[in-house]
């Protein structure tokens, strides 16, 4: 306890009277201040981020920050302590947040947790010390998600096999290098691995079929897998067989296996540790999926061919708190969620491999039966603009509606910057979209422009003023402008010339004095040891886009902000932003390179990319359809990105005359700075 009970008893008391305008003559020390400061910057935190407003006065329901899964503090550490301060009614754990709702049978026994726990330092199952700070709130109530069900065509079979067979099969697996070359052994990043049969290739996620390793799958397999036959688990006997070890904190990124390598279904082994995958639909639905130790997942139909399936590294992983859950969906009751602490798993994964060209109902996203071919990296100007009128000013055009609808709120740093603005201030919006920065703040004069016909019109529909324009030829009178925002647009560009042209631009609008903010998408979506939330996300999404505004999900102290421009420890411009370009940013340099196509929720492998967006038709009267596990995936559109190193950003700003950089900065997955015309 870093604090003592008389001083938590004054903050109650001090929070009380300072709320209700009355003046406290208690002088308080530096340990009281501090204190003080602490609980204030929570308490602003939660309603920021979070929403959560808390009140003075004492209720039976408190908000526990830095008290929650987020932060690795599990049910079974928080709850007796609670319990020690009065008869609990519920304890409301939400996956992912660094903070947790308690609810008390009386008001008292919560004014009793408050004084007594309220910067408590605790211990957090990784050993890390975490200190609490509790705040009132009406009431401790969390929006569940809706139902979910198993994806369709997936099945989890438990106790596939006896703890004596586990521990022979365990023990079969020689990770020493192998003499004869019956099999290919690698030491991955996070994990070894071991292939039989064929080698995986995790570039492409296939085989090369015209290479089979020497000695097939290992005899002791024969007859688990003639018994899985016959017992109709499976329906093919496998020829392939990939073996991973993962220690605890390490995953596998979400994938699909390629349809053209294999025959439908994929059966994987979950021995030594029970663990959570987590399957992604195309529409944004995600589902965890809980595989305990000793079960078969059998992926067939539209969980093998639509879903993409993947492991999140962490060493913890959310799960039901009641002991009669075992195997399938992990639900989003916060009443019975808590963490479970991972082992070393080895997982045996089967497939067959196939001959023939796959023929399923899944053709928009099978590679047999799709017939696009993918767009090279651009070599000049015209190819350029081609490139973008395809695969940006085009997609948007088709997919205005859908993107619309998942664009309704702000970004935190961007309002703060409208807001921040003298009123009366001219400001222009370059990449309006929507309009969703339109009206932040009344007592500005915004006029928004986008290149999409079908994106102003939807912003007229809202009365905001908006008009169609070229980021590269803005259709405003230039050096009038106060203010300019460019969120999200940038990236967009296919050259870095282009890219270098549309800040000119932005610079020419603005009066002498005058500054302009601008977001782009960051190739480092991991930063100072946190992952972006569009890494991290796992609640439903509508489509997929570049990270969101909110920093909602972040597991992390609550009082742990994201760096701002000053921090020393921010990348700056330097030798791993000129190395990732000199080796052309993925695609430049290599002769008719072909753009890799982005796989949506992952880490960047370039930086040129094409990102899919799976539009949803829309019902009449314009409500979006929500996604839903059974059906299929609508039409699948893939919009150019260049996403930009560590900085990148500032170096094309430094290209730029009569600019001065006041400010840059990261923020959740974005790199941003602002310019004033000098």
């Amino acid at each position: 306890m870093i604090q003592t009970k008389s001083l938590l008893s004054w903050s109650l008391f001090f929070c009380t009277v300072m709320d209700s305008n009355h003046q406290s003559s208690y002088k308080l020390s530096k340990t009281e201040k501090k204190f003080l400061k602490k609980q204030i910057k929570a308490r602003h935190t939660l309603l920021r981020h979070e929403g959560i407003e808390t009140v003075s006065c004492a209720t039976q329901s408190l908000v526990i920050a830095n008290g929650g899964l987020g932060n690795n503090v599990s049910r079974n550490q928080l709850l007796p302590m609670l319990e020690k301060c009065g008869l609990v009614d519920a304890l409301l754990m939400p996956p992912n947040k660094p903070y947790a709702f308690v609810r008390y049978k009386t008001a008292e026994e919560a004014k009793k947790a408050y004084v007594t726990l309220n910067g408590k330092e605790i211990v957090d199952d990784l050993g890390q010390k975490i200190i609490l700070y509790l705040n009132f709130v009406e009431k401790a109530q969390w929006k569940e998600l809706g139902l979910q069900a198993l994806p369709p065509g997936l099945m989890v079979v438990e106790e596939i096999i006896s703890s004596e067979d586990e521990k022979i099969l365990l023990e079969s697996v020689n990770w020493t290098e192998d003499i004869d070359n019956r099999n290919v052994q690698k030491s991955l990043k996070h994990r070894r691995v071991k292939h039989f049969g064929y080698e995986f290739h995790y570039e492409n996620n296939s085989v090369d079929k015209d290479k089979p390793l020497p000695g097939g799958l290992p005899d002791i397999w024969d007859s688990i897998l003639e018994k899985w036959l016959k017992e109709g688990f499976i329906k093919h006997k496998p020829d392939q067989l990939t073996v991973n070890q993962y220690d605890p904190g390490h995953g596998i990124p979400a994938h699909i296996d390629t349809h053209s390598a294999f025959e439908e279904e994929i059966v994987s082994l979950s021995l030594g540790s029970e663990i959570v995958m987590d399957f992604k639909h195309p529409d944004g639905v995600t589902v965890p999926v809980m595989l305990p130790r000793r079960s078969l997942l059998v992926m067939t139909g539209e969980s093998r061919y639509l879903w993409a399936h993947g492991i999140t590294p962490r060493k913890f992983d959310t799960v039901q708190a009641s002991k009669g859950h075992r195997s399938g969906i992990i639900t989003s009751d916060v009443g019975d969620l808590t963490l479970s602490k991972r082992g070393i798993r080895t997982s045996f994964t089967f497939r067959k491999v196939r001959q023939t060209p796959c023929n399923c109902s899944y053709p928009l996203v099978c590679d047999s039966q799709m017939k696009e071919t993918l767009p090279s990296f651009p070599e000049s100007a015209r190819e350029a603009s081609q490139l973008e009128r395809e695969y940006v000013h085009r997609v948007y055009e088709e997919i205005a509606e859908h993107f619309s609808s998942t664009r309704h709120t702000p970004w935190p740093r961007v309002v703060d910057f409208l807001k921040a603005l003298p009123s009366g201030s001219l400001v222009a919006d370059v990449g309006c979209g929507n309009g969703k920065y339109l009206g932040i703040n009344k007592e500005l004069y915004m006029v928004g422009c986008d290149r999409s016909r079908a994106l102003v019109g939807i912003c007229r529909e809202r009365r905001l003023e908006a008009l169609v324009g070229d980021a590269l030829a803005v259709p405003l009178r230039g050096g009038s402008w106060d203010a300019c925002i460019s969120v999200a647009v940038t990236h967009h560009l296919a050259t870095a010339e282009r890219r270098v042209a549309a800040l000119r631009e932005l610079v020419r609008l603005l009066r002498p004095g005058g500054t302009a903010l601008v977001y782009v998408w960051a190739m480092e979506q991991e930063y100072q040891k946190k992952k972006s939330k569009y890494l991290r996300e796992n609640r439903p999404r509508q489509g997929e886009e570049e990270a969101t505004h909110s920093h909602a999900a972040e597991p992390r102290r609550l009082l742990e902000q994201v760096p701002d421009a000053g921090d020393r420890d921010a990348p700056r411009p330097g030798s791993a932003a000129r190395d990732v370009r000199a080796a052309g940013g993925g695609a430049r340099g290599v002769a008719d390179a072909k753009l890799p196509v982005h796989a949506n929720g992952t880490a960047f492998r370039a930086q040129d990319v094409l990102v899919p967006w799976h539009r949803r038709g829309s019902p009449a009267g314009g409500e979006p359809v929500r996604a839903t596990a059974s059906r299929g995936p609508g039409p699948v559109f893939r919009r150019y990105y260049h996403v930009f190193c560590a900085g990148e950003l500032e170096e094309a700003c430094r290209s730029l005359s009569h600019v001065r950089l006041l400010q840059s900065y990261y923020d959740q997955g974005n790199w941003c700075v602002v310019l004033q015309k000098v």
